[in-house]
């Protein structure tokens, strides 16, 4: 596995093509890419002048059809899942995932751990009980496609390595109330070796809190002795960090991910350099537009090759589960180019003038 990491790390341009290529052919037969004339692009060249920019609210009446149940939409078929996020602006979101897709958040949550130990010689967490926050994993349907929570659908497919030591059991996963959900998973996981958390940081804390008070405002490393890696990803860390690591009684080592509904789209590979490793890999072509011209008529879209150091961009996705020119909503900063390693910067929507 770290050879395939080291391998992206090297040869991310000629994956990125090779992704871009490959997306193209897969949907030139969709609606979507009969729509937009996949059939004629050839380079990113091409693609800029047949696919507009989009955020969810622009390409909502593609995604209308797809939780209609419809087919060959915006991707071949109809996807695997539905995730269901709550947007500020729009409501509920729906962002599909589609088969193709759905390995890739599994691989890169895989990587991410791998890279760790790779780096750090540090394998023990995975002899001990994991902690996996997360929402949950009964899922709806919506016209026969099954909908939930990202967290909750990538329950499903913890890989089977990780899938005997995982807490919480499903039955307290499958609490709705999240206060009631704490209080079961501080119940079932008090007496465990837990040596791995993984979650969103304000649940993580809650979490802390009250195992703390049940063992009359232990630190964490005195409940749970082995309690070594903090996994996490959605949020910014720092607000949290000073209090996140005056619970547990010391700083623990962290990795950072950057998964979304739209795709995983980074992780954190090193314990001693800044920035989150770029998935080249991963069924994703993206585009870079410069924040400030986020909200011009006709802003700058470049892809990997052409992007600078130290720069705010709008992060583009074109993925295996049917987004186009798809403003994610996030703000990005390269602080590497070999390899590309981004910091996540803010959101796009700070840029309105």
């Amino acid at each position: 596995v770290n050879r395939q990491i080291n391998y992206q790390r090297k040869n991310a341009i000629p994956l990125q093509q090779k992704t871009f290529i490959k997306l193209i052919q897969q949907a030139k037969d969709t609606d979507f890419g009969k729509a937009h004339n996949f059939a004629a692009i050839k380079t990113y060249a091409d693609f800029k002048k047949h696919v507009p920019l989009r955020d969810y609210e622009e390409l909502r009446p593609y995604i209308e059809r797809v939780t209609a149940g419809e087919e060959n939409v915006l991707w071949p078929g109809k996807p695997a899942y539905l995730t269901k996020t709550s947007g500020t602006t729009s409501g509920v979101k729906y962002i599909p995932i589609s088969k193709e897709s759905m390995p890739e958040h599994i691989k890169a949550a895989r990587n991410a751990l791998l890279s760790y130990i790779h780096e750090t010689g540090k394998s023990e967490f995975a002899d001990g009980k994991l902690i996996f926050l997360q929402g949950s994993p009964i899922l709806a349907k919506k016209a026969g496609i099954d909908t939930g929570r990202l967290s909750g659908i990538v329950a499903h497919h913890v890989p089977g390595y990780l899938q005997k030591n995982r807490l919480p059991s499903y039955e307290v996963n499958c609490i709705e109330d999240w206060e009631q959900k704490v209080d079961a998973i501080v119940e079932e996981t008090a007496k465990e070796d837990m040596r791995l958390i993984s979650g969103i940081p304000p649940w993580c804390q809650m979490y802390f809190d009250r195992l703390s008070a049940k063992f009359d405002g232990k630190k964490i490393k005195d409940i749970f002795p082995n309690f070594k890696l903090f996994v996490y990803g959605g949020v910014n860390y720092e607000p949290y960090r000073a209090r996140m690591e005056e619970s547990i009684g010391f700083a623990i080592d962290t990795i950072e991910t950057y998964p979304a509904s739209e795709g995983f789209i980074a992780f954190q590979d090193s314990q001693t350099e800044k920035g989150l490793l770029l998935q080249v890999d991963a069924g994703m072509f993206y585009e870079f537009v410069p924040s400030d011209e986020y909200f011009n008529d006709n802003p700058t879209r470049v892809s990997l090759v052409d992007v600078e150091l130290n720069k705010n961009y709008a992060l583009i996705l074109n993925t295996n589960a049917g987004l186009w020119g798809y403003s994610i909503g996030d703000t990005v900063k390269f602080i590497s180019k070999d390899p590309y390693k981004i910091i996540v910067s803010g959101r796009i929507k700070h840029y309105i003038s």
